[in-house]
């Protein structure tokens, strides 16, 4: 078998033009009347901390609430005062928090299951009950068959605050599950093992992991990435032996430049374990015979700056997408015994430098591809053995697509995760022949539920510097009127390449039937418009992200699809940092800005190496020590930036055990803008002392966060108990 991982998302986290006039600021504060906004906000102490470089020193007065052990009492204290100085504030909305959540969780159904997968020789599938909050991981031999439990994560969960599993992966002799588990939330994973027939445990803990496992075929080696327990950089591959001991594990691979991560996957005909290297730039892979465990591993491809490739193995040879040569990519094929020599190599598709090819699936005799052209999606079969190309069709013009389940090599059915703003997610197989299609699964909503109530756009605004930003739009048709009376809520991520697509939200529901409109703004620094929008969003051009997303709140309003006094926006994790981005450089825009585990102390993190993820991102933001580059990220670093003005109403999280954005990066930002903000509008900042970057690991609970930011934007935009039907 070749892995099964759970993901448990939340919902996607994946606006003016003017000053609020004094008939704005009068109705605001009537409803602001409405919260407790007598209790006094908490007031950090200032510790003055000098931080020199490049013969420029900033003092930071809160550096002190950096605590790696999480331990500091008085850091703690500290953010307990928060947690209750937001929950003081809001105590008037406590009903409303309630009653969103209830609405919120209605739409996940109680009982559920995923779409079996067949692999060598089982169908596996997971499965939710009840009000429990976690899935039971599922195989049978045949889908008539009972159900046999592989594993139950409500069981391992219990006496836990928090718990994910990273990765389920069965033995090739069916026998034996290894499983990693975190139960702090900094995504370091530990590995156990268990006789499937017996029940029994083996000996085997295997601790500080990504949490990726990958079979040999002998079914007595596995092989797994270790991280470094402080910066959480995975760049050790090791070799396990079952009913050894860690301590004996074989190292066949240690990445020695710390700006790539490091992963494993493999070959869907089982016979190559694949070590993958990568950085925003460029990409490696090294080969190891899944048949052979233990010969010495070959590089596929030397690495080579600036060039990126992924690759699908079939038969005797590899299909491999690259942008060598080919800023949009490309398909080539290497033969298996010669990947290192590229004159061998065949286009199979040429580069084309209007289309965007995404991501491609090898099924049977077809060759698929992922394409975007001017951000639209489609997806694209190749008969490799006629030559003939035709595109799959499908029912929405705005949607998201994704390959999914294909495990088998002689098939001509793919499979895949269809969703759109207004269809909810689905899975689907296609016959790659005839090119029809099945509905495998479509998620339920709700009983009262009905997709042709809601409609969705496109639409291009114009940025700043003449570019057109694509936003996608949805909204409901009966709440809407394109007269510039609707509030706005506006989502971007804008970082890595990162392409939000446009797909379907249960959360959103909640706010289209207030009359809501719901916007993604594909900015740059993502690449829904190719390789060149996310080049044009990064490193000394960064800032066009946080201006394509202000164009986009003008425009949208400008546009008459919003009401400028009614504008709020939404980000997290370097979508936080675009938050804390725009309301130092337009906050009279917005009504109100969520930012969660808002990236915001761009310099300061990025100038320490021990900090997890820094070393892997200066490919992304640039490194601090070359003086060009510190100074571009100090000129829109959020945290840096705050200076003594108004800024918008704004809700900030973040969870104590954050594995990619520090808590105290938040932290600081919050008592920084505490200090200098002139305004008396809501500044409230959360801390889940439990979760980490994900936030809750339940598939209800973490919707309790969602109710909380629900409220808080239903409340400004004096939207509460306004739903329609």
């Amino acid at each position: 078998m070749k892995v099964i991982v759970i993901a448990l998302l939340s919902s996607m986290i994946i606006m003016g033009c003017s000053e609020p006039d004094q008939q704005q600021s009068e109705s605001l504060a009537e409803d602001t009347m409405k919260l407790n906004l007598e209790t006094p906000a908490p007031q950090a102490k200032k510790v003055p901390h000098p931080l020199t470089a490049h013969g420029i020193t900033r003092t930071d007065n809160y550096y002190w609430m950096r605590d790696d052990e999480r331990k500091n009492s008085e850091v703690l204290a500290h953010l307990e005062k928060e947690n209750a100085y937001l929950e003081n504030v809001l105590a008037p909305l406590a009903d409303t928090r309630e009653s969103l959540y209830e609405e919120l969780v209605s739409r996940v159904p109680k009982d559920d299951s995923t779409v079996p997968v067949l692999d060598n020789g089982y169908w596996y599938y997971t499965q939710y009950s009840g009000d429990n909050e976690y899935p039971i991981f599922i195989r049978k031999p045949t889908l008539d068959a009972e159900d046999e439990t592989l594993l139950d994560v409500n069981e391992l969960a219990k006496g836990h605050d928090y718990f994910s599993v990273g990765t389920v992966a069965v033995s090739r002799n069916n026998a034996i599950l290894a499983y990693s588990e975190d139960t702090v939330s900094r995504r370091l994973y530990t590995i156990k093992l268990r006789n499937i027939d017996t029940g029994e445990y083996y000996s085997d803990t295997i601790s500080e992991t990504s949490g990726g496992i990958v079979w040999a075929n002998d079914n007595t080696h596995f092989f797994y990435v270790k991280k470094d327990p402080q910066t959480l950089l995975g760049y050790q591959v090791y070799r396990h032996k079952i009913g050894t001991t860690q301590a004996d594990d074989v190292l066949v691979y240690e990445e020695d430049d710390d700006t790539f991560y490091t992963y494993l996957g493999k070959s869907k005909d089982d016979d190559v374990i694949y070590v993958f290297h990568s950085n925003t730039d460029m990409t490696g892979t090294t080969l190891i015979d899944a048949n052979a465990p233990t010969k010495p591993t070959r590089i596929f491809l030397p690495i080579e700056h600036g060039v990126e490739y992924d690759i699908a193995k079939s038969g005797d040879s590899y299909f491999v997408l690259t942008n060598k040569d080919a800023q949009n990519f490309k398909v080539m094929r290497a033969p298996a015994s010669a990947t290192d020599d590229v004159s061998q190599w065949e286009e199979v598709v040429a580069h084309n430098p209007d289309v965007f090819i995404q991501d491609m699936e090898v099924v049977g005799d077809f060759l698929v591809l992922k394409e975007k052209e001017n951000g639209e999606q489609r997806l694209v079969a190749h008969n490799l053995n006629t030559n003939v190309v035709k595109t799959i069709p499908m029912e929405d013009p705005i949607f998201g697509v994704y390959f999914t389940g294909n495990t088998q090599t002689n098939t001509d059915t793919l499979r895949i995760y269809y969703s759109s703003l207004t269809t909810p997610p689905s899975t689907l197989d296609i016959n790659l022949v005839t090119l029809d299609t099945k509905v495998m699964k479509q998620n339920k909503v709700s009983e009262d539920f009905d997709a042709s109530q809601y409609r969705s756009e496109r639409v291009m605004i114009p940025a700043r510097d003449g570019k057109k930003v694509p936003v996608s739009l949805v909204y409901k048709k009966s709440t809407f009127a394109k007269d510039g009376t609707n509030p706005l809520y506006q989502y971007a991520y804008g970082s890595y390449g990162s392409t939000v697509e446009p797909t379907f939200s249960t959360s959103w529901v909640s706010l289209l039937d207030r009359g809501f409109v719901v916007a993604i703004a594909h900015v740059r620094g993502g690449q829904m418009l190719g390789r060149a929008w996310y080049e044009d969003g990064k490193m000394h051009a960064k800032t066009n992200t946080f201006t394509d997303f202000i164009d986009v709140s003008k425009g949208l309003v400008a546009m008459n699809y919003a009401d400028g006094d009614n504008v709020f926006a939404m980000g997290g994790s370097a979508g936080g940092l675009l938050m804390g981005a725009i309301v130092n450089m337009a906050p009279e825009l917005y009504k109100g800005v969520s930012a969660h585990v808002p990236f915001v102390d761009v310099v300061t993190t990025m100038s320490d190496a021990s900090i997890p993820l820094t070393t892997g991102e200066y490919t992304e933001w640039g490194n601090p020590a070359n003086k060009d580059e510190f100074d571009y990220m100090l000129s829109y670093s959020p945290y840096d930036q705050v200076k003594a003005q108004a800024y918008p109403n704004m809700l900030v999280t973040t969870g104590l055990h954050d594995s990619q954005v520090q808590y105290f990066e938040p932290m600081k930002w919050v008592a920084k803008l505490r200090e200098l903000k002139t305004d008396d509008n809501l500044l409230l900042f959360q801390t889940d002392m439990e979760a980490g970057h994900g936030g809750a690991s339940g598939r209800f609970k973490r919707y309790e966060s969602k109710a909380l930011e629900y409220a808080f934007v239903l409340y400004l935009a004096g939207k509460l108990e306004k739903k329609t039907n």
